[in-house]
């Protein structure tokens, strides 16, 4: 099984950016862990970091046949990218929305999702642990399904 997990922006300043909201574990922390976990239920991950809406959509598109299913933590774009969810339209991959802080108990933009409709389900506030969740929550998701 093949899960593609996609980073969005800012992202690659985890451990410096506003660590009492983030924490102090960086992005390539969280990749170790969940390659970690992956590995004990082999299962293959892709892992991609971007600050570009432009790239986040052509990585979405390239999702179609190469990924069982995908973690995706679109960072400001979940607020903001029309772009993004339509792509997660067009490609039809299940995936689990994955936020490091609770984007809900947060400023009033961040606590919109364009993004929640179309996810399998989402996992916010509990830091790096979010993708670690995501992770069981989604093979479960796909191991049900027969994927």
């Amino acid at each position: 099984m093949r899960i593609a997990v996609l980073n969005g922006p800012n992202l690659n300043l985890l451990g410096v950016r506003e660590p009492e909201i983030y924490g102090r574990e960086t992005l390539a922390d969280i990749e170790r862990a969940v390659r970690s976990r992956a590995e004990q239920s082999k299962v293959e991950i892709e892992w991609r970091q971007t600050n570009d809406e432009g790239e986040f959509v052509e990585l979405v598109q390239g999702l179609r046949g190469r990924a069982d299913g995908a973690l995706v933590n679109a960072a400001a774009f979940t607020h903001t990218s029309l772009a993004i969810r339509d792509a997660f339209l067009a490609v039809r991959v299940p995936f689990v929305e994955v936020h490091l802080s609770n984007i809900f108990a947060r400023e009033p933009e961040r606590r919109r999702s364009l993004l929640a409709d179309l996810a399998v389900g989402i996992v916010a506030g509990f830091g790096p642990l979010s993708y670690l969740l995501a992770l069981d929550a989604l093979l479960d998701h796909l191991n049900r399904r027969g994927s």
